[in-house]
């Protein structure tokens, strides 16, 4: 499990150090893809693979269309951790996130996955979710 949120920065090679919390988790390898909301998913190996054949079996049921199934396979990349803690973070992604080089991120614990994202992006979604969340009891 990946919870907790973590400030970084994103150094002007576009590499970014993952909080040591999650890293055990995570390395050697993990994989980046475009994320719900616009930020950037990061999972491990192992639940990655079973999302990709999650995908396909949605996709041979009709309840995913190709297009969408296509868009994540070409977004996601392998990324392999650095003796630093550090994986790189691919313009495409970036760029779908709205995160620029040298800027502060957001990484946070999203239970199955760790996510970054721009900051006043994540304060916004949070805030609805929490919204969300004290308008349950009510």
């Amino acid at each position: 499990m990946f919870v907790g949120v973590h400030e970084r920065q994103l150094d002007p090679k576009g590499r970014l150090a993952l909080p040591a919390a999650f890293r055990p988790r995570l390395e050697p390898r993990c994989y980046l893809s475009f994320g719900r909301d616009k930020c950037i998913d990061v999972m491990t190996a192992e639940a990655f693979e079973r999302e990709a054949a999650d995908i396909l079996e949605k996709v041979r049921r009709g309840e995913l269309g190709r297009s969408e199934s296509r868009a994540l396979a070409v977004s996601t990349v392998e990324a392999t951790i650095d003796a630093q803690g550090r994986i790189t973070i691919d313009e495409k992604l970036r760029e779908y996130a709205g995160i620029l080089l040298g800027a502060k991120v957001t990484v946070a614990g999203s239970f199955d996955r760790v996510e970054i994202w721009e900051p006043e992006r994540h304060e916004r979604n949070i805030g609805a979710g929490t919204e969300m969340i004290a308008g349950a009891g009510a």
